[in-house]
């Protein structure tokens, strides 16, 4: 008899006793990250920062889930420069690409060889790497091509002007073009950029479905996933119909312009595909191995006909997409993380894209490189906030059009100077979040400070310089 207990406590101890170790390992092991970054999403676009009229259920559930940030900001106020300092973990005073400035047909002035980018980082962890959208950091052939910067895996559009047609010729697996059933309208554009005459297959509909079949790789192997939506971002080239969207979904009866119907249906079909996404996560039983993390590149756009004050895109900020004021680079930011990040939890904590590639550095067990602009963020995260060091200031640079603009953002005091020979104006953000009252003549001290950053905030750089607007009569 006593051998007969013996053997059941035997087995009973070999059923159970393993079971605690892998919630140990669990606990600490590297998670798995996705990075979600919208294009042209407004501060003000989601239900969980105030919208009213276009419906996102499953980013406000997202936001219930876990932290919604408030005064985090993007790398740029446009694509490329965001994107670039997103994965180098520099502001654009000191990354190699500070505009959308074209150097070849199709791409953007291209990341170095010598450049680290975050995925660079997390591979070398073992991580296996995917970015699944659009890139826009360097075309065919370039130094700046995904595969070339740590990536294992990419699918979508290398070149911003050929991610704004929703209905392309063909899209990129990796190196290699994939011909798609589209006919343009204009074919044998060196950009891959025009009007499609024939819509069957809607990039958004192919990324949302590659993202879905990236989670399936490899069981066991952590992931970073970048997945960089081109929605709702608009076909520049289609003009007053440049909102592609197959249909208008649940705002076809509204009396709206159309533009407004297809920039609503748009950002409602991300929300459901990125609900997709996260049930798929659950369903492999890795939400709690998975930090998800939602955000967009930069402020509300106002092209194909979209008009971003129709529904209130950009909240209570100033200005849109190209402006250094607060709707042009401050941004969403949603993160949840089940048993680490606490649900329903809110962060003024002001971040930036920067902030990324130390986050996912730590995350991962990586040694963060020296001389970055960004700092970890890991502790905000988790709620930590007495362990989380505050940047000194944040600072931006914009190089477009008639020339040069800069910001900084310095505690609560917010200042943008439109040009090397315009006076810096300043706003106190705690009272003024709309910066609608000028207050540097009464806060020279505070003006003063501000300039002396704008001294060393950046690099010089060949292929960016600082330019003066020209004022001299036409």
């Amino acid at each position: 008899m006593l051998q007969v207990i013996l053997f059941l406590v035997f087995l009973s101890l070999t059923a159970c006793g393993p079971s605690a170790p892998p919630a140990a390992e669990e606990e600490s092991a590297p998670p798995n990250i996705v990075l979600i970054v919208a294009d042209d999403l407004g501060y003000g676009d989601l239900g969980s920062y105030g919208q009213q009229n276009i419906q996102t259920p499953v980013l406000d559930q997202l936001a219930a889930d876990g932290m919604r940030f408030t005064s985090f900001y993007a790398g740029s106020t446009v694509c490329a420069p965001s994107r670039a300092s997103l994965m180098t973990g520099f502001h654009t005073g000191h990354t190699t690409i500070r505009g959308n400035k074209a150097v070849k047909p199709m791409g953007q002035y291209p990341l170095d060889d010598e450049v680290v980018t975050v995925a660079e980082i997390l591979k070398g962890r073992g991580y296996r790497t995917g970015l699944i959208g659009k890139w826009g950091l360097g075309g065919p052939g370039s130094s700046g091509e995904p595969n070339r910067q740590g990536f294992d895996y990419f699918f979508g559009y290398l070149g911003q002007r050929h991610a704004h047609n929703y209905y392309p010729e063909f899209l990129f697996r990796n190196t290699e073009r994939v011909p798609l059933a589209n006919v343009s309208a204009e074919p044998g554009r060196a950009d891959g950029s025009g009007v499609a005459r024939e819509k069957k297959e809607y990039s958004h509909d192919l990324i949302a479905e590659e993202a879905l079949r990236f989670l399936d790789g490899e069981p066991g192997t952590p992931f970073f996933l970048a997945l960089t939506l081109t929605i709702p971002h608009a076909n520049n080239e289609a003009k007053d119909k440049g909102m592609e969207v197959p249909d208008w979904g649940i705002y076809a009866d509204n009396d709206w312009p159309e533009p407004q119907k297809g920039h609503a249906a748009m950002i409602t079909r991300m929300d459901s595909d990125i609900g997709r996404l996260l049930d798929k996560i659950d369903a492999l039983g890795l939400s709690r191995q998975t930090i998800v993390l939602f955000t967009s590149d930069n402020g509300p756009h106002k092209e194909g006909g979209n008009d971003p004050d129709f529904n209130n895109s950009n909240g209570p900020l100033r200005g849109i997409k190209r402006d250094l004021y607060e709707g042009g680079i401050r941004v969403p930011l949603i993160a949840r993380w089940p048993g680490r990040i606490a649900g329903g939890s809110t962060s003024d904590f002001a971040g930036a894209f920067w902030d990324f590639l130390p986050t996912f550095s730590e995350l991962a067990g990586a040694e963060t490189p020296a001389g970055l602009d960004g700092i970890s963020l890991v502790p905000a995260l988790t709620g930590d906030l007495s362990e989380q060091p505050p940047h000194e200031f944040l600072y931006w640079e914009f190089h477009e059009g008639e020339g040069s603009k800069q910001a900084v953002r310095m505690g609560d005091w917010k200042a943008v100077r439109l040009g090397p020979n315009q006076p810096l104006e300043l706003y106190n953000l705690a009272e003024d979040i709309g910066e609608q009252n000028n207050v540097a003549a009464e806060r020279a001290e505070v003006v003063a400070k501000i300039d002396k950053y704008l001294e060393t905030a950046r690099s010089e750089s060949e292929f960016w310089p600082l330019r003066a607007r020209d004022t001299s009569p036409p």
